[in-house]
């Protein structure tokens, strides 16, 4: 098996304000990720650039998302529906790394969340427990052009979570929540995009479906934890 990425979260003593922009000089301090790639890990490199980073206090786990897009479309407004048969970036968290009981978080560009659980992975028989909601979950997102415009060009959007890690505890199978220094979870980030069609003046979903992912996974399945990079705290 390759190498699995590895990011190191920023310990923050600021907890950031937010407002969905990044620029919160609390974040100045996190290091970005690698650019994402396909989630294939062999495909030619996604066209729109992809990355993130994380920090963390005593209180929460900081995730900022930044997402290059030139054209910021999206329809779909219901909480937990299924946010990936559009444009949206998502994170997948399994504290303990045992595969089991794993919590997936999508958003997309109307602010629109899905959360869930997934007691096992899908080809393993899993059905996931939706909606989950943590109910302390803190979401900001700013787009950087305008939403359903097709006649101007955005430069992307961003986002902004705060995860609480009493919400999350039930992960991580006992161990100490908030993380200890040295202690790694298993984590993947991924972005799905669509293309696109205009039609009579308003975007159209189109028929290729693209899936950039933090951690290759070596086949489309995003639900293959073995795979995923890891957390360092």
């Amino acid at each position: 098996m390759p190498d699995l990425p590895r990011y190191k979260a920023h310990r923050t003593t600021t907890a950031p304000s937010l407002d969905g922009t990044l620029t919160d000089p609390a974040w100045a301090e996190a290091a970005w990720t690698s650019d994402f790639v396909d989630i294939r890990g062999d495909a030619p490199a996604p066209r729109f650039r992809t990355r993130a980073k994380l920090m963390y206090d005593d209180t929460y786990l900081y995730l900022g998302g930044e997402l290059e897009e030139p054209h910021v479309w999206s329809t779909m407004t219901e909480r937990n529906t299924h946010l990936f048969e559009e444009n949206n970036f998502e994170l997948f968290l399994d504290p303990d790394g045992d595969r089991q009981n794993y919590y997936e978080f999508e958003i997309n560009p109307l602010h629109t969340i899905w959360e869930l659980t997934l007691p096992k992975p899908y080809v393993d028989g899993g059905v996931p427990v939706d909606p989950t909601n943590l109910p302390g979950l803190r979401t900001a997102l700013h787009v950087n052009g305008t939403v359903n415009d097709p006649t101007d060009t955005d430069t992307g959007w961003t986002v902004e979570v705060a995860l609480p890690w009493t919400e999350l505890a039930p992960y991580n199978a006992g161990r100490p929540t908030p993380p200890q220094p040295g202690d790694e979870w298993r984590m993947n980030l991924m972005r799905v995009e669509w293309t696109h069609d205009v039609v009579d003046g308003a975007y159209q979903r189109g028929t290729q479906q693209d899936f950039w992912v933090w951690s290759p996974q070596h086949q489309v399945d995003m639900h293959r934890p073995e795979h995923w990079g890891v957390l360092e705290f």
